[in-house]
């Protein structure tokens, strides 16, 4: 076990602990096996950071600092911005939008967090991209066509975006729960 913590940059346990154990861990367990649901169409957009030289603070710091305040605005945004949810600040944070047309509109707005953090990153990574990498990939889901599934765990993912319902019979399968049985 030690030989697989040392191998995990510190930063990234700092953020996974953080992620565990804000609040209470055991107080919003929910001890049953429930599947998350959202009606109709929506969008799966994960995103990421790896700090490539963890000793130029001054380039990966701000990324770092800004997301949780991005994460924060979203959360605090009205419904009609689109944004559905998120899995809390960790190496990969997932979101769920409405549409793809909300999740740009937020990215392209002027007004809002993200644009002047995105102006900003890629003013001083002009020259040194290899500093700071940062990811997404973006998932249009079609209605029905995907499952999900917690047992013992706080409201997460799909089932803390949306709503979520108890496992029953007619849906104990993940082929059941994404509609191919």
């Amino acid at each position: 076990m030690a030989g697989l913590v040392t191998n995990v940059p510190l930063f990234t346990l700092v953020l996974f602990a953080r992620t565990i154990y804000r609040g209470n861990p055991m107080s919003d367990i929910i001890a049953s096996r429930v599947t998350g649901r959202i009606d109709g169409d929506f969008v799966v957009f994960l995103i990421g950071m790896r700090i490539n030289k963890p000793w130029k603070l001054h380039k990966w710091l701000p990324v770092a600092r800004v997301m949780p305040k991005m994460l924060k605005e979203l959360e605090a945004a009205p419904p009609e911005v689109g944004f559905l949810g998120h899995n809390g600040l960790s190496k990969t944070i997932v979101q769920y939008w409405r549409s793809f047309d909300h999740l740009e509109r937020y990215a392209r707005n002027r007004e809002a967090l993200h644009w002047p953090a995105w102006v900003e990153f890629n003013r001083r990574m002009k020259e040194s991209r290899g500093d700071v990498g940062i990811w997404h990939e973006t998932y249009k889901i079609r209605a029905g066509e995907y499952e999900a599934l917690y047992s013992g765990m706080p409201p997460y993912g799909l089932g803390k975006a949306g709503v979520r319902a108890t496992v029953t019979v007619e849906i104990d399968s993940a082929r059941q729960r994404i509609g191919m049985a």
